[in-house]
C-alpha cells in the first residue's frame, strides 16, 4: 500500500468516498463504524451492540438492529447481524445471523 509521510496524504484499498483512510483506533471506534456502515445499507436502526472482536485482518462487530417495530414493544422484531471490518474500518461484509422477537429470552 502506497504511503506518504511529513503530512502528505495517504493512499489506501479503502480510499472511496464515505471511507476512512485512518485505521480503526480500538473496539469502540469499530463498532461505531459498523453501526454507521450497516444502518446506511439496509436501513433499520440498530438498537445496540452486542460483540466487537479483532480479527487478522479487521473487526468483526454483532449489531442488534430493530427490523419490525410492534405494539407492545416486546413483540417487536429484533436481528443480529454479523459485520466485518477492515482495517481501516470499512465494511468488508455482513450477514444476518438471528432474528428474534423482543422479549425473547436466549437459549
Amino acid at each position: 500500500m502506497p504511503e506518504q509521510r511529513a503530512g502528505k496524504s495517504r493512499t489506501s484499498r479503502s480510499a472511496r468516498p464515505g471511507a476512512s483512510t485512518e485505521h480503526v483506533s480500538g473496539a469502540e471506534d469499530a463498532a461505531e463504524r459498523a453501526c454507521h456502515s450497516l444502518t446506511r445499507l439496509i436501513r433499520h436502526r440498530a438498537e445496540g451492540v452486542s460483540a466487537v472482536s479483532r480479527t487478522e485482518d479487521g473487526w468483526q462487530v454483532d449489531i442488534d438492529v430493530l427490523e419490525l417495530p410492534r405494539i407492545p414493544d416486546t413483540t417487536s422484531l429484533l436481528a443480529t447481524y454479523e459485520v466485518d471490518l477492515d482495517q481501516d474500518g470499512a465494511l468488508r461484509q455482513y450477514r444476518r445471523v438471528r432474528r428474534y422477537r423482543r422479549g425473547q429470552a436466549d437459549t
